[in-house]
């Protein structure tokens, strides 16, 4: 059976780290969504494991054991003890690689999502997240692919009912950032958690309450590369209404009242500069289906 997933990028509309663990893990409390636009995984039956990249970020995107989806299909065979078939991956690379928008982890969570499909596995959720979670931190948030508000060290997670879908641009200036540079170069890492979410949320509401909300990684690794400065003001001077880097970079999102208005946006942006990534998208509602296809 040939499956198909979609790997949406993860966009960390807040984030605030709220301290640091004794093993030297960060703390952080954010509110993420999922967007329309991302990656993609194609999963066939076949007589040897392979692993093929295509797409716009292939170049910069391994095809080794360092890939997350490799890991991520040896993991969930090894947890089947081995009775799982040999699968061709396809993985269109469509998401800049090291940007802040989870790209590889959304990459593995859709592998172990597919794969569990196609080897028909007896396997719960539950067992899915732990196996992500032993590859990664962000692998459970990427797994939900919901709106959600994420603590802990990203894996506990609560769910949001009724979160609309968001009108997004996402722009990365072509710099690739290192999340380990950008935590070493914090300078506080006990902050306050989130505020309490409006009760109802759409456009205002939540461009409200972003106001009062921070990335608290933006401003080192804006020191670090100063061209997510210059992304944050494209996105402005399109109209956005609120912009923010996602993650730790240095990827940044522009928030639209309507799709309309996103796609205009990112094409003024993309006939500026068209050396960069720029993407107009949709977030995934509560409702619906994650890993669904894009």
């Amino acid at each position: 059976m040939n499956i198909s997933v979609a790997a949406p990028a993860k966009i960390n509309l807040a984030l605030h780290v709220a301290g640091r663990r004794g093993d030297g893990y960060h703390l952080i409390d954010t509110l993420a969504v999922f967007t329309r636009f991302g990656d993609r995984l194609d999963i066939a039956p076949a007589d040897a494991d392979s692993l093929t990249v295509t797409g716009r970020y292939a170049a910069d995107t391994p095809a080794d054991e360092s890939n997350l989806v490799l890991r991520a299909r040896d993991a969930l065979r090894a947890r089947l003890r081995g009775d799982a078939r040999a699968v061709a991956i396809t993985l269109e690379k469509n998401l800049p690689v090291a940007s802040g928008i989870g790209g590889g982890s959304s990459d593995a969570a859709a592998a172990l999502s597919g794969l569990a499909q196609a080897w028909a596995a007896d396997i719960g959720g539950r067992d899915l997240v732990a196996i992500g979670l032993s590859l990664g931190a962000d692998l459970p948030m990427c797994l939900a692919a919901r709106p959600l508000v994420a603590r802990g060290v990203g894996d506990e997670l609560t769910m949001l009912p009724d979160f609309p879908a968001l009108g997004l641009v996402l722009v990365n200036p072509g710099v690739a950032v290192s999340t380990a540079d950008v935590f070493g170069a914090l300078t506080s890492r006990e902050n306050a958690a989130l505020p309490p979410l409006p009760p109802r949320i759409d456009f205002h509401s939540l461009r409200n309450w972003l106001e009062t909300t921070r990335n608290d990684l933006q401003q080192p690794a804006q020191a670090l590369r100063p061209e997510i400065g210059a992304a944050l003001k494209a996105l402005d001077r399109a109209g956005s209404g609120f912009s923010r880097m996602s993650g730790s970079g240095a990827t940044c999102f522009g928030l639209f009242e309507t799709g309309n208005v996103a796609k205009r946006a990112a094409a003024a942006i993309r006939a500026r500069q068209p050396g960069w990534f720029v993407a107009a998208t949709r977030s995934i509602a509560s409702q619906e289906a994650p890993h669904a296809g894009n």
